[in-house]
């Protein structure tokens, strides 16, 4: 969403010292800000300080520290005219790209995969684990919501280059040893679109970076935080808090953001990308986070509530195994203003009255960081095993 992250510090635990001496590959789809995924490539990277990155297109400029002390190499597709800004552009040749790449001599293989990043070719005894946060979302479940929003030439000639990119990417999947999903909505969407099973590890949530609500009294206002995108449902928002006048801001960029302000009333205000300091300020002054998209997991959610503050989520998605209804927040169950606003005046009833910062916060320790590193040191350990047996 553009925020600009703090620098997360290495745990106080040195890396099992099984991994030190192996050879690894990390290969994520593109470096190009810090968001959910690039924030599993930060821990990925203080578990194997000696891996070494791949990546369709980096910008360095927008990574953090932790990850720009690693080697990072791009495919083809970094070198092609504009491709930090428009990489999505070149998804068709992103399958070629990884193919395309030398992993010769890599014992471990982990590939982040929520655009093509898993598609790679391995040593036959290197072992190859995806962690996935998302079968790719414009040629799956939010294909024809990314195509109704496409050009006319785009709209033209993505039946044709999705099913192909499909059938590369179940294909693909036959290459992974081990998948790994971001949640139970993702593991249920990952055995309709490439027919495998998969391990759960949530991702991480650096609960220590946001400071918890002290205030007797929060603030007056809601908030939503992310991109300004029409899958998330900045729309659904908008026309809610125009029906009923409650105080919103809105902190995120996107290609909807212009539409967005020229239909919303005077209580709607639109700070647009902000600094990690004001966002951590406003998750712990806001009446409530409001997220009314389906996401895959969804961090941010897990950032509000690490800094005391519930939650008026959508009943669908990741969301489901974060949010507590009744504790931490409280669901609408149909994507319309009208059932949007029924959560949260149900909220303003039971839930704001007696909530409390810190019984909120502690609900999110058991996604934060050192969980994070045990379950994957515990699974790569396993897997280890397994492929030198």
């Amino acid at each position: 969403m553009g925020h600009v992250w703090p620098e997360i510090h290495a745990l106080s635990t040195q890396p099992p010292s099984e991994f030190s001496s192996l050879r690894v590959a990390i290969v994520h789809y593109w470096l190009v800000g810090m968001r959910g995924g690039e924030k599993v490539i930060e821990d990925l990277c203080l578990l194997f300080p000696q891996a070494d990155i791949f990546t369709h297109v980096v910008d360095r400029a927008h990574l953090s520290d932790t990850i720009n002390r690693h080697n990072i190499t791009q495919t083809f597709v970094g070198r092609l005219p504009g491709a930090k800004k428009h990489y999505q552009k070149y998804l068709p040749l992103m399958p070629r790209a990884l193919e395309s790449l030398d992993l010769t001599g890599y014992d471990l293989v982990i590939s982040s995969e929520a655009g093509p990043a898993k598609g790679v070719i391995t040593d036959p005894d290197a072992l190859h684990v995806c962690y996935c946060h998302s079968p790719m979302r414009y040629i799956w479940d939010q294909y024809h919501v990314y195509r109704a929003q496409a050009g006319l030439l785009t709209r033209a000639v993505m039946p044709i280059l999705a099913n192909s990119l499909r059938i590369w990417d179940a294909s693909s999947a036959a290459r992974i040893d081990h998948i790994v999903a971001n949640s139970q909505f993702i593991r249920r969407r990952l055995r309709k679109a490439w027919g495998r099973d998969s391990q759960v590890i949530h991702p991480p949530v650096d609960l220590g970076a946001f400071k918890q609500s002290s205030a007797a009294t929060p603030g007056d206002f809601y908030l939503y935080v992310g991109e300004l995108v029409r899958y998330k449902r900045p729309d659904l928002m908008i026309d809610a808090f125009n029906q009923t006048g409650r105080k919103l801001i809105v902190i995120g960029d996107g290609p909807e953001k212009d539409d967005l302000q020229s239909i919303a009333h005077s209580n709607i205000s639109f700070l647009g990308r902000a600094p990690f300091d004001v966002l951590k300020d406003h998750y712990a002054r806001c009446q409530a986070l409001v997220f009314p998209g389906v996401e895959d997991f969804g961090i941010i959610p897990l950032e509000a509530m690490a800094s005391g503050r519930p939650v008026v989520a959508f009943a669908k998605g990741g969301a489901l195994e974060t949010v507590q209804d009744g504790i931490t927040g409280v669901f609408f169950s149909q994507p319309t203003p009208e059932s949007l606003n029924a959560a949260i005046s149900r909220l303003e009833t039971d839930i704001l009255p007696n909530a409390d910062p810190r019984a909120i916060s502690n609900t999110m320790k058991k996604f934060g960081r050192p969980r994070f590193r045990s379950e994957i040191t515990q699974m790569l350990s396993s897997q280890l095993q397994q492929q030198g047996a």
